[in-house]
């Protein structure tokens, strides 16, 4: 994690954003803060599901997801695997939350919204639960558009197949576009692919999310890392786009 004095790291030979005219963002743990507690909402719907599908109590259905997780990328993607779930009812079943925990974010809504060019979404979780999300933090309207996890016929980032759909949908060309992830693991293909990668951690670490999720990794597909979504914006890319503009 970082210091409370260091919101911001950049490596040394880090793609910029010059040229840039297409913004890419996860959504969980990505555009909004922990303390919004949509993820944990989340993951114990999940756990539910399993509870249910199985006939499970609730540690073993807790460490059978998590098995999941780990093996096949997501829970979804191990159910349809293993037990041929239909992926609609199960993703409309896991974000059934209580979204009054979301606040607006005027910051990240004005950073987003100055960003020039295309704004898109790209999750692994449905259109529905971005939507929603995005609504209740008030950035909605600021996007094109969502690449969710049935946009990517249900193949889950970081899949390299996932990510070529998207740019192949959408008309984006990976070397004018910047990604913002909050897992390191899910920036290694899109760095790959020529993409600017921002890496977004929480200030502190969340006890609902596995550490490995959370971890500030300074690798070199990682450009930059943040735990300051909207600062990040507004001071490390804003002034260097307006810098351009001016030039």
């Amino acid at each position: 994690m970082f210091s409370p004095d260091h919101s911001h790291f950049t490596t040394t030979d880090a793609r910029r954003f010059d040229g840039v005219d297409t913004w890419v963002f996860d959504l969980d743990n990505t555009l909004y803060p922990s303390d919004a507690r949509v993820w944990p909402q989340v993951d114990e719907r999940i756990t539910l599901y399993v509870m249910r599908l199985y006939g499970l109590d609730g540690l073993s259905a807790r460490a059978l997801q998590k098995h999941f997780y780990h093996r096949y990328g997501t829970t979804l993607k191990a159910l349809m695997i293993e037990d041929g779930v239909e992926p609609h009812d199960f993703l409309d079943f896991a974000h059934d939350i209580d979204h009054s925990t979301i606040k607006l974010d005027p910051a990240l809504g004005s950073a987003i919204e100055r960003l020039p060019g295309r704004k898109l979404i790209l999750t692994n979780g449905s259109r529905r639960h971005a939507e929603n999300v995005a609504a209740k933090l008030g950035i909605l309207d600021h996007f094109e558009d969502v690449f969710d996890i049935a946009a990517a016929d249900f193949v889950p980032k970081p899949e390299r197949s996932t990510y070529e759909r998207f740019l192949d949908r959408h008309g984006v060309d990976p070397r004018r576009s910047a990604l913002f992830e909050d897992i390191a693991r899910n920036l290694l293909v899109p760095h790959d692919l020529g993409m600017a990668t921002v890496l977004v951690v929480p200030p502190v670490l969340d006890p609902f999310r596995e550490r490995f999720e959370q971890e500030a990794v300074k690798e070199p597909h990682i450009d930059y890392i943040t735990n300051d979504l909207a600062g990040f914006l507004a001071e490390q890319v804003l002034p260097e786009k307006g810098a351009g503009q001016a030039a």
